[in-house]
């Protein structure tokens, strides 16, 4: 399903803020949410430092949900085509190409051709690689907010820039024109949910834990600061 409006958006950042500067500036941005492995890395840097690895669990399960329920199966599910996809017969559509050595390569569905495309439909230069999966849930978007959200839970010093960071990558996806304003909410949504559903899942696990954050070191604390029987009888 595709509506004009979604186009409509897409055209208006292509008509009004594409510029040089900012594509390199969103080209670098969305390379953050690039198989997700920028968001790995920090949880996997999470896992060090004992004060933070009840998060370091919860962001680990939040971004496997989303490889598993983003990815794996409701992109496929879905089965929405990309903006750019030249089998995309909106007549707002804008039909993304690559340029190699005055040869122009256009995307369609999982497969490219060097084929005319029809005339009255309009083009746009591509500025990065161009996904050849379905598009619904943005996986960037999903991955990002799963992370940072995780990371918010912990601390909002450090999650704040993080959300930040991973609204900049949200934006960056339509910039490029691979996603629609749709998918984007969908990432969003379904990566709070991934984010919220893994700490249930961690408050469950490591309810016993002795770490910063876990019910275990609440009552561990709260035994260390209870005077013993033996102490009292002494006064």
């Amino acid at each position: 399903m595709y509506w004009d409006w979604e186009f409509r958006f897409l055209n208006w950042i292509q008509d009004n803020m594409r510029s040089d500067f900012m594509d390199r500036f969103w080209s670098f941005i969305t390379r953050f949410g690039d198989g997700g492995i920028f968001w790995i890395v920090l949880t996997l840097l999470l896992f060090i430092p004992k004060r933070t690895r009840k998060y370091a669990h919860v962001s680990a399960f939040a971004l496997i949900f989303c490889v598993v329920g983003g990815n794996l199966i409701l992109k496929n599910v879905v089965a929405r085509q990309r903006p750019f996809w030249i089998n995309n017969f909106n007549p707002l559509a804008r039909i993304g190409y690559t340029d190699t050595n005055g040869v122009r390569t256009y995307f369609k569905t999982h497969n490219v051709t060097t084929d005319v495309i029809e005339q009255g439909r309009t083009v746009i230069k591509l500025l990065v690689k161009a996904p050849n999966d379905y598009c619904f849930p943005s996986g960037h978007t999903q991955a990002s907010f799963a992370a940072a959200t995780s990371i918010c839970m912990w601390k909002r010093k450090w999650g704040i820039p993080a959300l930040i960071l991973a609204s900049l990558v949200a934006f960056s996806r339509m910039y490029l024109y691979v996603h629609y304003p749709t998918d984007i909410l969908g990432g969003l949504f379904f990566g709070l949910l991934y984010a919220f559903l893994a700490l249930a899942i961690c408050n469950k696990i490591f309810r016993n834990k002795e770490w910063d954050g876990c019910r275990g070191a609440i009552r561990a604390a709260q035994k260390a600061a209870k005077p013993s029987k033996k102490a009292i009888g002494m006064h």
